[in-house]
């Protein structure tokens, strides 16, 4: 009986707690949210407008992750699977880690130093975060090649409506 209790908690603490999706899909960034800066690899802060701007005229994903997130890990082999079988996308990745040092030791325990990497040191709670309304992680945004965003909201890269996006986005470039 006792195993069953905990079962039902465990499922109804999922439902409260589990990721909303957003009512509206936003399909452009606002000028508020492009201005958060967010701290590179070397340590230098930057706008999310200039991460975004590096990748105009090409198809990009942003992966939000933390490297406490147990879901985030889980979905890093597919996000491979993925980049390896679209070369032509390019890849981010937004840290939500607590701490400088949990990121960095983050990156390198799980291989992806080498990717394009940037870290919220302003916590979770930001301009551009509250604008794209995060609420859990893993999540991901496909970016179209102007900038604008093309999926709003997938939480793993096996999403079929965000590779029927990166499908249609591949097409208009071919």
């Amino acid at each position: 009986m006792k195993k069953i209790l905990q079962i039902f908690v465990l499922l109804m603490a999922t439902c409260v707690f589990a990721q909303k999706i957003p009512k509206t899909s936003k399909t452009e960034f606002s000028k508020e949210s492009l201005a958060q800066k967010i701290t590179s690899q070397n340590g230098k802060k930057i706008t999310v407008a200039d991460v975004i701007k590096k990748h105009e005229g090409k198809i990009l994903i942003i992966d939000f992750w933390a490297s406490w997130c147990q879901d985030c890990i889980l979905a890093l082999p597919e996000t491979k699977k993925l980049k390896e079988n679209n070369p032509e996308i390019e890849f981010v990745y937004f840290s939500l880690d607590r701490s400088h040092a949990q990121w960095e030791k983050g990156l390198a325990k799980y291989g992806i130093e080498a990717e394009e990497n940037y870290w919220f040191d302003e916590g979770w709670k930001n301009s551009f975060n509250n604008f794209i309304e995060l609420n859990w992680v893993p999540r991901f945004i496909v970016v179209d090649q102007n900038g604008k965003i093309a999926n709003y909201y997938a939480v793993s890269p096996a999403d079929s409506e965000m590779r029927e996006t990166i499908e249609k986005l591949k097409s208009k470039t071919n």
